[in-house]
């Protein structure tokens, strides 16, 4: 069974791609949802996040939700705005936010591959988010929001993607976010079969973020059954070099010093980090650096040498504050579930976390260096999960681009 196929793309019509594009289904809420799609009656928000077009009130996991999803896809494609690719074959899908460029291969990734591990995993899933994607799967017989995946940057692979760039794209556009997302296709069998080759060929590729998308699509390989070769086997996916990924920090604010005075926290943070008063925000350099942000000043804190571990995610900066002071001075011993805890993507700057610290609404933030990918692989090859809100991959894949039938 191939690590990944081509298949035949359920994507928006050339002219209308601009129309169809959106953010992906889980980075809105329904209320921002309703606002993005207003007024665009073809927007793909119709489809991932059909319970804008239902009552205000309406469950978001109401059997309705997923029934009128199915239908706004049935009514895209009747209307002429989506359409079926008529053979399998692979896409190029290219993101650009600035200067940072990522080029990537669409794909269908085998599900047999995933449960085997050869896909690899970083993180737990939730049930709730789970059955949420089951349920539009299953509405849908389709997958419509790719895996994000990652593979070992390999010198012949990337330079087949870049190669198939030089032609013009089927869609070149800019979303809302001025993110810029460009598609191509490859229908060229010797192309097909050199890519196929070369991922057949590596020892693991790695999910970077999409976890409950792909465990709901094994769930549903599982429960439609089929021989190797059927598309339910196989899941939505975009694979890009590792060396092209670009992962922001992930910053921690907490509401309170856990009854400490700001005197008294100070001496507990400097048992286990430098900590040296700055003159300005702090943005972290390297790994075991970190900024922290008390009482309208910055201190730029490093830990102490010998307590950076060797273990692949006790190492990592994520934990070493968990480990080091958010549970042994803060108190928080579960990330998860305190409520006293709150997370803060990179993308947001240091300004949300001094904005957040000055209102009096949190007490102290922390200023994370990023996780690195080869730290995301190391945790994934020891067959551990990395702590929650490790990783903030930007930018984002769009919805709708193309999706994968399951016939």
């Amino acid at each position: 069974m191939p690590l990944i196929k081509p298949f035949a793309g359920l994507r928006p019509v050339a002219e209308r791609a601009a129309d169809v594009v959106a953010p992906p289904y889980d980075v809105l809420n329904s209320d921002e949802a309703r606002d993005r799609a207003h007024g665009k009656p073809w927007s793909f928000l119709h489809i991932s996040k059909a319970e804008i077009d239902l009552p205000k009130d309406i469950n978001v996991y109401d059997p309705a939700v997923y029934a009128r999803s199915a239908e706004n896809m049935q009514r895209m494609i009747a209307s002429g705005i989506l359409m079926r690719d008529s053979s399998p074959r692979y896409y190029v899908y290219r993101l650009t936010m600035g200067s940072h460029v990522q080029t990537g291969l669409v794909c269908a990734a085998s599900v047999k591959d995933y449960d085997s591990n050869r896909i690899r995993k970083h993180e737990f899933t939730r049930p709730a988010k789970e059955d949420d994607r089951v349920r539009q799967i299953e509405a849908l017989n389709a997958q419509t929001g790719p895996v994000l995946l990652a593979y070992k940057s390999q010198p012949e692979m990337d330079a087949l993607l870049q190669k198939v760039t030089r032609d013009k794209p089927l869609y070149d556009l800019k979303a809302d976010d001025d993110i810029g997302h460009a598609f191509w296709m490859i229908e060229d069998k010797s192309i097909i079969d050199k890519i196929s080759a070369a991922f057949d060929a590596m020892k693991a590729i790695y999910i970077a973020d999409g976890h409950h998308r792909s465990a709901a699509a094994s769930r549903v390989a599982a429960k439609k059954g089929g021989g190797e070769n059927a598309m339910s086997q196989y899941f939505l996916a975009v694979v890009f070099p590792h060396n092209q990924m670009k992962i922001l920090d992930y910053n921690r604010v907490v509401t309170d010093l856990n009854g400490l005075t700001k005197e008294a926290f100070l001496e507990k943070v400097k048992q286990h980090f430098d900590c040296v008063k700055h003159s300005g925000p702090v943005k972290p350099s390297s790994a075991g650096e970190f900024g922290m942000y008390l009482d309208g000043a910055w201190y730029k804190l490093n830990i102490h040498a010998g307590l950076i571990p060797k273990d692949p995610v006790k190492k990592l900066d994520v934990s070493l504050l968990a480990d080091n002071l958010l549970q042994p001075v803060l108190g928080i011993n579960d990330p998860r579930t305190d409520s006293r805890i709150d997370f803060v993507g990179g993308m947001r700057g240091l300004k949300e976390l001094e904005k957040r610290v000055n209102s009096g609404e949190m007490a102290v933030a922390f200023s994370m260096y990023a996780t690195s990918m080869e730290d995301l692989m190391a945790v994934a090859d020891s067959n551990q999960v990395m702590p929650p809100k490790s990783t903030w991959f930007e930018p984002k894949l769009a919805d709708g681009l193309v999706s994968h039938v399951l016939d």
